[in-house]
């Protein structure tokens, strides 16, 4: 991902040592790995959020086409389309049955 080398990553760890000193350059790594970790968390979880959305509006379209189509003779994309949005349906209101 980056292109730092040894002893690129020896000067920056000296210069650090030299400026925070020995006593808060430890809380200063901490503080920044966890950083680190929170921004590729928030991340990683607006990539799922947009793989979801593009997924949803997939599914929107596919079911909009089986529509105009009359839900007959669909082709298999279509028809499994069709089929996860009723077994989504299904588990929606599967709370709701009397029992």
């Amino acid at each position: 991902m980056f292109d730092i080398g040894f002893w690129e990553l020896l000067v920056v760890g000296v210069l650090a040592l030299l400026i925070l000193g020995p006593e808060r350059l430890p809380g200063a790594m901490r503080s920044t790995i966890n950083t680190i970790r929170s921004v590729r968390n928030v991340a990683t979880g607006f990539k799922q959020e947009v793989e979801h959305q593009l997924r949803v509006h997939e599914l929107h379209e596919n079911l909009k086409k089986a529509e105009q189509q009359g839900l007959k003779d669909l082709s298999p994309e279509l028809e499994q389309s069709v089929d996860e949005l009723k077994k989504a349906a299904e588990s929606v209101q599967e709370p709701y049955k009397k029992q």
